[in-house]
């Protein structure tokens, strides 16, 4: 992920974007971070017009943007808030529509619900995957959890763990809204783990 976001360079090879070589840190590519990244002293909707003020875009339009963002995560009746008053999942939710505000091609998300209790993570899954329907971007989300990976991907890297290398990269060929208990994403979670090495023997395995 630090490679696609240009925050270090391959000691050999290229990382392309759309076919031009990543070379450092830019808009096209936004990183949302598990720590959320809020700063406090900031409402909701000033967090959220950061990376337009650094791209010096007129005061009236950052504002538009960043609202725009806030209605795609739902939080647009939060801007005049501060992050001490949201909870760890409208934390989340700002960092994402600060990500949106700015248009990147691009979003990288590194394990952003790890830190959530389970009910919010599944929340933000569903949050998330909204998002991706109105916007369409392109995501790329680390996770080590193998159901959130296939709730939420179109492919799938399992990463091998020492060296960290891509081993296999699953098509994930469900229709959305997807459901966790159907027999197709259980068949695609068993060839998952045992990709791992962690085949479960209560997950039916079958070839679809």
């Amino acid at each position: 992920m630090n490679l696609v976001a240009g925050f270090e360079r391959p000691t050999s090879g290229q990382v392309l974007l759309d076919g031009a070589e990543v070379r450092g840190p830019g808009p096209r590519a936004v990183v949302v971070l598990q720590e959320f990244g809020l700063f406090p002293w900031r409402s909701v909707r000033h967090n959220v017009e950061f990376g337009l003020e650094v791209a010096r875009v007129e005061e009236r339009r950052r504002t538009e943007l960043a609202r725009a963002a806030l209605a795609m995560v739902d939080l647009a009746e939060a801007e005049d808030r501060h992050p001490r008053e949201l909870s760890g999942g409208m934390r989340q939710r700002v960092a994402l529509a600060r990500a949106l505000a700015v248009d990147p091609e691009v979003i990288l998300m590194d394990e952003p619900f790890g830190s959530l209790d389970a009910l919010t993570r599944l929340r933000l899954q569903n949050e998330l995957q909204s998002v991706w329907e109105q916007s369409r971007k392109t995501i790329l989300f680390v996770t080590h959890d193998v159901d959130e990976a296939i709730y939420l991907g179109t492919r799938v890297g399992v990463m091998s763990p020492t060296p960290g290398r891509i081993q296999r990269i699953f098509e994930i060929p469900l229709g959305r809204p997807r459901r966790r208990a159907s027999a197709d994403f259980l068949q695609i979670k068993a060839r998952v783990y045992r990709e791992l090495g962690l085949l479960e023997p209560e997950i039916p395995e079958v070839t679809i």
